[in-house]
């Protein structure tokens, strides 16, 4: 997904046992929601983050939550979320289109 252009961004994500991986193609990503399908409470979320601290986390019932760690700012939430929006949040996410995704409908909290 990247092309080494000056000022690209980077992001990472996170599957759902906590295995990180910088800058995966659109077809991992595919994976990682897929993996949603798998019956684990323990390990329940898919994640993208960006180098600017804001993730993006997926739940297998279709709650998105949408927060940066390191501004320590409130975390939103969608609910019901379909993966190929998810995916497409992803995208825009992995990008840096962050005021794309502020513009999102999100409620206050995890849920």
């Amino acid at each position: 997904m990247r092309t080494g252009g000056p000022g690209e961004m980077a992001f990472r994500t996170t599957n759902r046992w906590g295995a990180m991986e910088r800058d995966p193609p659109v077809a991992r990503l595919r994976e990682l929601l897929q993996s949603l399908d798998i019956d684990d409470k323990e390990h329940p979320d898919v994640a993208l983050t960006h180098e600017s601290g804001w993730c993006l986390s997926a739940f297998p019932s279709g709650l998105l939550v949408w927060e940066n760690d390191e501004t320590n700012s409130l975390p939103r939430h969608m609910k019901a979320v379909p993966r190929e929006e998810v995916l497409r949040l992803w995208l825009k996410l992995a990008q840096g289109e962050i005021a794309t995704i502020e513009a999102q409908p999100w409620k206050s909290g995890y849920a």
